[in-house]
């Protein structure tokens, strides 16, 4: 919690730890809505969205269903003429701008929603309804894999422990919805949606009042303007953007490389000194000498994707690779493999590390079989020479194509002839 009191910058503490006091004695009955909005309005007067963030930060447990439990609309009017929140003036393609007109869309869906669930049901509105809504991944995905992992750097972790559940908690119940609508269960279907429509409109609220502004207080401009590739990779709900993420990663790249004069030279004062410096520098393999460059080559151009964990359990490398099956992002680089799953799954993630460190087991594998596609999942435990432990190898491959192979071919084919 010091680490995220340090990037908030002036906090009154004592001010937020009776924030704390208050909402807690409010949602254990011990004061009404309105004795504890008074003791609000007088003893608090006025707080910002990182203030309510460093309180939620300071509940001595965090649940993982803490934000799907909590009454967003009841704590937001428990807060209202208090909470003063803000988030002008920034330029349209700043990556908390593009979630605010996701945020926009998303709303526009929900109304007809509400719109259409008065009529009789006529399936194919509703399919073309819900393949608008279910954009809503990307939105959240982005959050998960940009916006949590550099909060959670600065201290501020309740959007990994709690949100991240809140959002898997909406994206499985619209999900579960299309399921039924695709199954003709009309009846349950159509009484989901005033959950899912509320649950939506929280999840939003929590977003626009409490995350967004911390988010704006906490991370840089150039922490925001890194994100930018990984947003334009993951991808956008309902925008209609045509942005080149790699185009993005060597403009960033530029932008941030020291002068090429001093690198060369840096390079040449360590090869003086017998280390390998520098893209072009070979480097000793087991089994020959390649350049850095040709590594990345090499991983970038592999037909499965690779991500490495290390024995402390911390992310250290994934492949960059155009036909990528899952999204990525660089801020998962440094992050403890736990934090990198939905709550849901962390169980099996430290069942497959502890297997692998005991020496129990050294290999599992998945593999998931949908329309269109069959996605191979592979984890092998790596270890030293001695038999030590070093870390986690996944391997993740589109066979798909693999598993219509049929007979033999072993003449030469090019192109559509594959």
């Amino acid at each position: 919690m010091e680490d995220m009191k340090k990037h908030l910058g002036q906090v009154d503490v004592a001010k937020v730890k009776l924030m704390v006091r208050v909402e807690e004695d409010y949602e254990n009955g011990k004061l009404s809505f309105d004795e504890a909005r008074a003791m609000l309005k007088e003893r608090v007067g006025f707080c910002t969205p990182a203030e309510i963030a460093l309180a939620e930060q300071m509940f001595t447990e965090e649940d993982p269903d803490q934000c799907r439990k909590e009454d967003i609309q009841g704590k937001l009017a428990l807060f209202e003429g208090i909470l003063q929140t803000g988030m002008k003036g920034m330029p349209a393609d700043h990556p908390l701008s593009r979630y605010m007109q996701e945020n926009e869309a998303c709303k526009k869906i929900l109304l007809e929603i509400e719109d259409l669930v008065q009529y009789p049901l006529i399936k194919n509105q509703w399919i073309e309804l819900y393949d608008r809504l279910m954009q809503v991944k990307r939105h959240l995905s982005r959050k998960q894999m940009q916006l949590y992992p550099v909060l959670e750097q600065k201290g501020f972790t309740r959007p990994t422990t709690t949100m991240w559940t809140l959002d898997d908690y909406v994206r499985d119940e619209i999900r579960d919805a299309r399921t039924l609508l695709d199954a003709d269960d009309d009846d349950a279907f159509i009484a989901r949606q005033q959950t899912i429509v509320a649950d939506l409109r929280d999840l939003m609220a929590k977003e626009e009042s409490i995350l967004f502004p911390t988010s704006l207080k906490m991370i840089t401009p150039e922490e925001f303007e890194a994100m930018k590739s990984g947003d334009a990779e993951i991808g956008y709900a309902w925008l209609d953007l045509d942005v080149d993420h790699r185009a993005l990663e060597r403009e960033q790249k530029a932008a941030s490389s020291p002068d090429a004069t001093f690198v060369d030279e840096l390079a040449a004062l360590l090869g003086k000194h017998g280390i390998a410096a520098g893209p072009d520098a070979e480097l000793d393999m087991k089994t020959g000498k390649l350049t850095l460059s040709q590594v990345n080559l090499m991983l970038q151009n592999l037909p499965l994707d690779i991500s490495f964990v290390d024995e402390h359990e911390i992310v250290k490398f994934y492949s960059d690779t155009d036909h990528r099956i899952f999204p990525r992002s660089k801020n998962v680089i440094g992050r403890d493999v736990k934090n990198c799953h939905p709550r849901a799954s962390v169980h099996i993630v430290q069942e497959i590390v502890e297997k692998f460190r005991s020496g129990e087991e050294d290999e599992v594998d998945f593999w998931i079989n949908k329309p269109g596609a069959f996605i191979y999942i592979y984890y092998k435990a790596v270890r030293d020479e001695d038999g030590t432990f070093r870390g986690v190898l996944e391997m993740m491959q589109d066979c798909t194509r693999i598993r219509s192979l049929e007979d033999s071919r072993t003449l030469l084919t090019w192109g559509s002839e594959k």
